[in-house]
């Protein structure tokens, strides 16, 4: 009958010979991750010493391998983060500015602390550490860094390159008190005015407006689609002639370090393609853009520059701050229109018609990230109050 073979990740008997100048060397055959049996020996003082220093550095050595790749536990953290953002690029399921943002947020936060380390000293302290450290400056901070070390660690169990993933019992981020902030329809009002005060010329700074941020406006008010989505909505994508008129979000502007901002032809995500309900205003503007368009094709943006390429986001939040500006009025962005539409809608129908108004798939991001909070408590109780409390609202006692 033939000898059991030995488990991978296990050793056979220890042996003991004299190294040579009262020294002890212990011996043993270690079954690696590739099913070869190798020898593995510790020389030390003692023959107790030596066993020791044997067994520690078994425990050390993985019984996994990586598939297809160089890396081991023993190589650098940075190595690690070149193999898992060529394996996003493999993959190709990412959106280009999410893909950049990964990387991104792997460079800057997390690279700094651990691209001296190899991966097997990148244990659960140094993760914990790392991301409270990162939070005592800010919650994103330390959010985005979770998310892109576990994404590579979970890359390195999955091709056995480590045996777990450390970032599985890091403790909780606990995320600050936040209440979304929103317009109230009076403060909406203001914020057209200046924008109407800015776009005749009243401001002395800046190249003279050419009125697309106020028709922007009242689409992003309409239509509740982020900057992005609205300046890559097309001529093909507007309906103004139906009862009642529409306009599709499917696309989103991106601009890519690698080339000249494109329309991607989707929004944020594939599943926020939707068609939305124009209001009366949002069509009226959508109107007044399609006449002053002079590229009659379907594809030509709505919003476009004179040569009838796409307008840079950044750049209509340039002219949104500097109208605010001009008019003394602080804090308004083209993303709190959209959570002032989220707010509306919901307080006036239900969060479930808010977060599809908004393409979100599930209400609670909706809740969490949209909707101000309504301060008024029903009145219903001041009612309720006056008939338990009111003087002569019970007949008096004789």
């Amino acid at each position: 009958m033939s000898r059991p073979r030995t488990p991978i990740g296990t050793f056979g008997a220890i042996r003991f010979v004299d190294a040579g100048g009262g020294r002890v060397q212990a011996r043993t055959r270690y079954r690696d991750w590739d099913g070869k049996l190798r020898q593995v020996s510790a020389t030390a003082g003692t023959q107790r010493a030596a066993e020791r220093a044997l067994k520690a550095k078994l425990a050390d050595r993985l019984p996994v391998q990586p598939t297809g790749t160089a890396l081991t536990a023993d190589s650098p953290f940075r190595e690690l983060v070149d193999y898992w953002l060529a394996d996003l690029d493999l993959e190709g399921r990412l959106a280009i500015s999410t893909r950049e943002a990964y990387e991104r947020n792997m460079r800057r936060l997390v690279l700094p602390a651990f691209q001296h380390l190899v991966l097997r000293e990148v244990g659960v302290a140094r993760c914990d550490t790392l991301l409270k450290m990162l939070a005592r400056e800010s919650y994103n901070k330390a959010r985005q860094a979770r998310v892109v070390l576990r994404l590579a660690f979970s890359l390195a169990v999955r091709h056995e390159v480590l045996p777990r993933n450390p970032m599985d019992n890091v403790a909780a981020l606990r995320r600050p008190p936040h209440t979304p902030t929103a317009l109230t329809p009076v403060e909406v009002d203001a914020v057209r005015a200046a924008i109407r005060w800015w776009e005749q010329g009243q401001s002395a700074s800046g190249p003279k407006p050419d009125g697309q941020l106020g028709l922007a406006v009242e689409v992003m008010l309409g239509t509740s689609a982020r900057i992005g989505e609205v300046l890559a909505i097309r001529r093909r994508d507007v309906d103004v002639t139906s009862s009642p008129p529409t306009i599709r979000i499917a696309g989103t502007l991106v601009d890519s370090r690698d080339r000249p901002i494109f329309r991607q032809d989707h929004p944020k995500t594939a599943r926020s393609r939707r068609t939305v309900a124009l209001p009366s205003f949002a069509a009226e503007a959508v109107r007044r853009r399609l006449t002053q368009m002079d590229d009659r094709s379907l594809d030509a943006l709505l919003f476009s520059s004179r040569e009838g390429t796409p307008l840079m986001p950044n750049n209509l939040r340039r002219q949104m701050r500097s109208a605010m500006k001009a008019a003394g009025i602080t804090g308004v962005t083209p993303h709190m229109l959209r959570r002032t539409v989220a707010t509306a809608i919901n307080e006036q129908a239900t969060i479930e018609l808010a977060a599809e108004m908004l393409g979100h798939t599930d209400p609670k991001i909706t809740i969490q990230h949209y909707i101000r909070r309504n301060e008024m408590v029903n009145p219903v109780t001041a009612t309720l109050l006056d008939d338990i409390f009111a003087p002569g609202s019970r007949p008096s006692e004789s």
